[in-house]
């Protein structure tokens, strides 16, 4: 599998888990029992189609879990925004960039 297959299933991994946590949190957080149940039921649906796209393909997982926690990072910062309004912080920038170089780190230092 190329490495660009690779980065795609992982943005959309990295999305539909945020993403199904979004909806969770929508869902708990929202008055009604109907849209409860309805977000709660999507989010489950969402982090479903994560788990089987992220374990779907033949790869080791391990290997590309530097690049996956580092787009998750970014992923679940931009869906904060856009969903809940939710400006990052410095200590979120701060704490960002050790994630996103410990995940550079990770893929790309070969012993």
């Amino acid at each position: 599998m190329n490495n660009f297959i690779i980065l795609i299933i992982l943005v959309l991994a990295a999305t539909l888990e945020a993403g199904g946590d979004a909806l969770v949190r929508m869902g708990l957080h929202t008055p009604s029992l109907a849209s409860k149940l309805s977000f709660m039921a999507a989010g489950a649906a969402v982090l479903f189609i994560y788990g089987v796209s992220v374990n779907l393909p033949s790869w080791d997982f391990g290997r590309v879990l530097g690049v996956y926690v580092a787009l998750f990072f970014v992923v679940a910062q931009i869906i904060n925004l856009l969903a809940f309004g939710m400006k990052p912080g410095l200590p979120i920038y701060a704490g960002g960039a050790l994630i996103i170089s410990g995940g550079l780190l990770i893929t790309f230092w070969r012993a």
